[in-house]
This record gives C-alpha cells, structure tokens and sequence, in this order.
C-alpha cells in the first residue's frame, strides 16, 4: 500500500537523551506492576513521536530496563529503541552498610577498589552506559550563595569512568552544581545531566573534553522547583534563573554539543509531553528553532548513540 504524503509534512522520529521508564516502585508494589508502568511509560513516548531513547536508571528496579530493552528489540513489545543503564552506581560512604541494601537499588560503592567491580556488573548485566551521581542536592546559604553536595571523591569517580572507558562504556553523570560538578568534567563523564550552575570556563573544558550536556530543562524549571525554593528560604532565592543562564550560556557556546533529555519519570513531567524539551530551549534559552539540538555520538566518536537540606528528585 502506497500512501500519498507529498501534501503533508512529515516527522522523523525524536530522540529522547534523558528518560526513567520505570517509576520508584511504591510500598508494596509488586515487580509485575511496576513492569506494567513502565511500559505504559514507555509506549506513551513512542506514542508521542519518540522513536529512541536513553534511559537513565531503573529507578530501584534492578535490570529490568535491559530486560525491556531485549524484548522491544526481539519485537515481543511495542517501544522506542533504548539504551539503557541498570541500576547507576552512586557513593555509599566510606563505611559499608551492617546489612545489605535494596539488590534493586542503584548499587553502592566505598572505595576506589570497589569501583571497577560495580561497573563490570553493570556491563555483565548488559547495561548500554553506567550512569554515575557525583552530585547530589543543593542548598540556599543565607547570603543567597547556592551550596551543592558532593559525592564520590574525584579519585573514586575517575576509577569508575577509567574502567567504564576500557570496558566501552560511555558514563552519564547526575550533578547539579559544585564540586562534583567540577570533578564529573574533570573525570571525563561523557554527558554532563542537569549541571544547574554550569559557567563558561566549565562549557569550555567540556567542549576541550568532548564532552556533551544534557540538562533536561524543562524537569528543572517546572513549579515545583520555585515553590520549594519559596519554602527553604522564604522566597528570597530560586534556582530556576540560576539554571536558565546557565543552559543559555551553554547553548551559545560554540562546539558545545547540547542534547535534548526531558527526564521525564512519570512524576511532574508525564511521559508522552517531552516534546516541551525543544520550546524550552528556543524560548528560554536562545536556540534557533532550525538548529539541530544534539550531535549523536556516532557521528562524532563514531560507536554508540549519540546531604543539604533540599531533595534532589531525579534518580
């Protein structure tokens, strides 16, 4: 059957960089519900137009996202194409744990030793990128001076970005300011997530680095972010303008690539909407609206796809 398109304007399929198609399971719920969510989320994306996706931890359900991702590519579920990431790996202290966390939970690490083995379970699990939290919330000082926690110390998150590089994996690194900000460009974390505080010099080194920034901008400019903001310091501070300079200084930096992740997780940001991504770019920060938001990374690498008092919702 021919259908007749030359009166019509025609969308290739979009890319989405940053997605969570599993929800954080509620209490009580059982893996085969929460495995249901998720692919209602997932086929609301490909319904929406999104025909590729990055999906950036299981949000406390294992590997379940490399086991939907086999069964979209054997063709037994309807989806996008995915690259996925398991559990993520995150900093747990120096001092373990006397009794062993959720198995299902991004997976903890203690030292410098214990990093190269959390990232090889990832590989043998099969996951396509190792998603890495050098960064976790932040908090407003008194003087208006926005505070970042850090995670990993720099030499534990070089040991793990090390050993994801000689395993072929590229890393995608949660921050949101600061010092673990600072160490996820100096360790060289293939995509920089969210970065709110990213200044020039940062951009930069990105760009000496190759490095790619993904802020998923619309997640973090929604209102929630101001009404917690209002609460934590009596509404005399927001992040919002503070990540809006940052994402336009970012997209006017030249070889920069910029790549259009809506973090969308089922909460504030309902899967199936994240074509906003791209509004929100060319309205509030600068981008033509011809201009293609992200260099995949075969084109340029030539494998692959292109504690504070405040909590840091994204997982």
């Amino acid at each position: 059957m021919r259908i007749d398109l030359s009166r019509e304007t025609v969308l290739p399929g979009l890319i989405d960089a940053h997605t969570h198609m599993f929800n954080y399971p509620k209490r009580g719920m059982s893996r085969e519900t929460s495995t249901l969510i998720a692919v209602h989320n997932l086929q609301a994306d490909l319904y929406a137009g999104f025909t590729a996706a990055r999906d950036m931890s299981s949000h406390d359900n294992g590997y379940a996202d490399v086991d939907i991702r086999d069964a979209i590519n054997q063709g037994r579920i309807d989806g996008p194409r995915f690259q996925v990431s398991g559990r993520g790996i995150r900093w747990g202290g120096t001092t373990p744990a006397a009794k062993p966390g959720n198995p299902l939970a991004a997976l903890p690490v203690h030292s410098i030793e214990e990093a190269p083995a959390a990232v090889r379970e990832h590989v043998e699990r099969g996951v396509d990128w190792i998603k890495l939290y050098p960064g976790g919330a932040y908090a407003f000082l008194a003087t208006g001076e926005a505070k970042y926690a850090m995670t990993y110390p720099l030499p534990v998150l070089q040991a793990l970005t090390d050993e994801a590089r000689r395993l072929g994996r590229k890393t995608a690194c949660h921050v949101l300011g600061g010092e673990g900000q600072k160490n996820a460009i100096v360790a060289g974390c293939d995509t920089i997530e969210h970065a709110f505080d990213l200044n020039q010099e940062q951009a930069d080194m990105m760009v000496a680095k190759r490095l790619s920034y993904d802020p998923t901008f619309v997640r973090y400019t929604e209102p929630y972010m101001d009404d917690d903001d209002n609460k934590n310091t009596g509404g005399k501070y927001r992040m919002i303008p503070i990540f809006e300079k940052a994402v336009a200084m970012a997209v006017a930096t030249k070889g920069l690539p910029i790549m259009i992740g809506s973090g969308v997780d089922g909460a504030t940001f309902p899967h199936g909407t994240q074509a906003r991504e791209f509004e929100w770019f060319v309205k509030r920060a600068g981008m033509s609206p011809t201009r293609t938001p992200v260099r995949n990374d075969r084109e340029r690498d030539g494998d692959g796809m292109g504690r504070p008092d405040r909590v840091d919702r994204e997982g």
